[in-house]
Formats: C-alpha cells, structure tokens, sequence
C-alpha cells in the first residue's frame, strides 16, 4: 500500500510541476557589460537543480574514492570471518558425526583463516587424534600452547585425556598437575585423574579422588561405589601379611564403608587369613547386624574367634528371621563342629543341603561323618561334592 501512496504522490507532483511551468512566463535577465543574458525562469530553476545534484553526486564520488581501500579490507575482513566461522562450524559439526578427516581439514582451514585459533588447533587435534595421526595431533596441540597460552586449561584437559588414550599414565598425570594448579578441584580433571589412578593401581590416591568427586557431586553412585569397594579390597589384600596395619587401616576407614557386606566379606577373609579370627567374627556380625548377606553369613563358621560358643548364639538368633539361608544353615553346622555338637552340626548341614545343596556343604558333612566314623557315607557326601564341583546332578 506504501509504494501506491508514493507513485501517487510523484506523479502528482510531476503533474503540478508541468502545469506550474507551462504557466510560468517569468524570465531572468543577467547582465554583465558588455554582455546581457536572459533565460527563462523555468530553465533557471532546472539547471540549478541539476547543478545540486551534480555537485552532490561528484562529491559523493569524491568521498567513496577516499574510502574505498578501507571499505575494501573491511569487506575482506567480513569475509574471512564469514568463511572462518562456517570452517569451525563445519569442523565441529564433523567431529561430532565422526567424520574426523573431514573436521581435521575443516579446523585446519579456519585456523589458517584466523577464526578463534584456540578452539580451531583443539578441534584438529581431537580430530588428528581420532584418525592415530599422534604426530599431527600433537603438532596441534602445540599450535594451540604458541597461539592461544591464555586457553591453557582446554588444551591441558585433552592433552591429559590423549595420553590416557595412549596408557601413559604417569604423563598424564604430570599434565593434571599442572592443571591443578591452574584450576584446583576441577571436577573433569579429577575424572580424568581418577582414570589415571585406578591404572596405576595407586589405591591410596584413588580414595583421596573419589572423595573429592563425590564432594563435588561429579561421579554417578554406582560407580563410586565400584570403585570404592575395588580400592579397600586392593589396599586389605596388600596388608594381609601385616595384622597391625591391617587392623589399623580397618579402624580409620569410614564407617559407611567397614559397614557395607562386600567390603566387609574381604576384610572378614582377609583377617581369616591373617589367623585374627576374633576381628573377622567382629566384622561379619557388625556387618550383618547393619545389613542381612547370605555369603556374609557364610562365613561365620570360618571365623575361628576365642568365644565359639557365643557366636553359635549369636548365629541361632539369626536363624529365627532367616530360618531359610543355606549359607547360615551350613556356618551353624560348622560352629557345632568346633564345639563338638557332632548330631547338631549333621542336623544343621542336612538342613543347608535340603535349601540349596553345595559342594562345599557336602564336603563339610562328608569331613564330620569320617570324623564320626560313617565311612560310607562319608564317602557318598564326597562323592556329592565331588560331582557338584563337575557340574553334575
């Protein structure tokens, strides 16, 4: 509706000019002696009309002229940013689709066109990375240290997690330290560095990691306590041979952790091993106090402490509430064979065989009844145990 209103309104105006000329009958008389000029008004007002606009265009050409060099770098400059962008853009966008040599070719072309150096030399790395280039890679990386030493903790993070890549442990944490101090606690370094850690099976530094991830809610549960539990189990198995230290890394550990059934399992079979029965009878009924495991019960009877007799109680007071459990079943018979209870214990084995036969119930039977005497039968239950242990009916 505008450009109507617009012709209509040139077009009257043309309309009203023409009509203002034709009826025009002035003149213009300019007089110079010797010389006299007369004009008429209307081409007076026209060639000063041209003239204004002549001037006005020769002195726009005049100024576009001196400004052109400029305008021409400025375009050229917009260009380059332009074709830069769309580089990284299309590096980035490849490097996500797995088209690496595509993203190396696409970065390396926005670096050479100067559009944001640091990202550009970390997106052909990764990418040189992804294709095994490791010389590549790191002329990148390098690249990305001269041209861009402000964006240290980018380059310092993938650096690290390259080296992992290449199970160079020991570098890649000298990397992470130097991180660190750039950037304390930082929780994907720290992911990076527990990595690191659990390959070099530094256990000690391992725990010192997962609380600082877990302090920083940056570690799923699950695998916290994966790797919690692999730790303590790695660092109770190394002191085996040494109760003081054993005892006294049991005692500062959390309790969360000394509570917990398969924690406690190996530190139960680790004192066992050690000949600290009364510490492992501690830890089994500590533990299942806290939280019911049938291999946990297990071993009650493999827990050689100085007061059978209460643990034989302890373990009847189980039984009210899992009256069902082959593995309680069988260390209540194994307790009655350290008291001497020889009808007890066979009653409680035949009970542990009638809920979930196992081989190492059949041989326990099979130990009392040759104790007792029973050869034949003795003999049968070894046989049982026997076959269970080949996988046989």
């Amino acid at each position: 509706m505008r450009w109507l209103f617009w012709i209509l309104l040139i077009l009257g105006l043309a309309v009203g000019i023409s009509l203002l000329a034709v009826n025009n009958q002035g003149y213009v008389l300019i007089v110079r002696p010797p010389y006299r000029m007369e004009l008429s008004l209307n081409l007076l007002l026209v060639m000063i009309v041209g003239g204004f606009i002549s001037l006005h265009l020769l002195l726009r050409l005049i100024q576009y002229t001196r400004h052109l060099p400029a305008s021409v770098r400025s375009y050229k400059e917009e260009r380059r940013i332009r074709q830069g962008r769309a580089a990284l853009s299309e590096g980035l966008q490849s490097l996500a689709e797995g088209r690496y040599l595509l993203a190396e070719k696409a970065a390396n072309k926005a670096l050479s066109l100067e559009e944001n150096p640091g990202l550009s030399t970390l997106v052909a790395a990764r990418a040189a990375h992804k294709l095994k280039n490791k010389s590549q890679r790191d002329y990148y990386l390098a690249e990305a240290e001269r041209i861009a030493p402000d964006a240290a903790i980018a380059r310092l993070l993938i650096q690290a997690e390259f080296m992992l890549d290449d199970r160079r442990y020991n570098e890649a944490l000298n990397v992470l330290h130097k991180l660190d101090k750039l950037e304390s606690k930082y929780p994907p370094a720290l992911r990076l560095e527990l990595k690191a850690q659990v390959h070099l099976k530094n256990w000690e530094q391992v725990l010192v990691t997962l609380r600082r991830l877990e302090k920083h809610d940056a570690i799923e549960s699950w695998h916290l306590r994966e790797l919690r539990q692999q730790a303590h189990t790695h660092l109770l198995q190394r002191l085996a041979d040494d109760l003081d230290k054993l005892n006294a890394y049991w005692k500062k550990m959390p309790e969360e952790d000394r509570l917990n059934n398969r924690i406690a399992c190996i530190a139960a079979q680790t004192f066992i091993q050690a000949g600290a029965g009364d510490q492992a009878a501690e830890i089994v009924e500590m533990s299942l106090t806290k939280g019911w495991d049938s291999k946990l019960a297990g071993m009650l009877g493999d827990c050689l402490s100085s007061q059978p007799q209460k643990q034989l109680q302890q373990a009847e007071h189980w039984l009210l509430s899992h009256e069902n459990d082959a593995d309680l079943l069988r260390s209540l018979g194994n307790l009655c064979v350290r008291l001497s209870l020889w009808g007890k214990a066979q009653s409680y084995f035949e009970a542990s065989l009638s809920v979930k036969p196992s081989a190492a119930t059949h041989l326990a039977l099979a130990r009392l009844l040759d104790e007792r005497g029973e050869t034949e039968a003795a003999n049968h239950q070894f046989r049982l145990s026997t076959q269970f242990c080949s996988g046989f009916e």
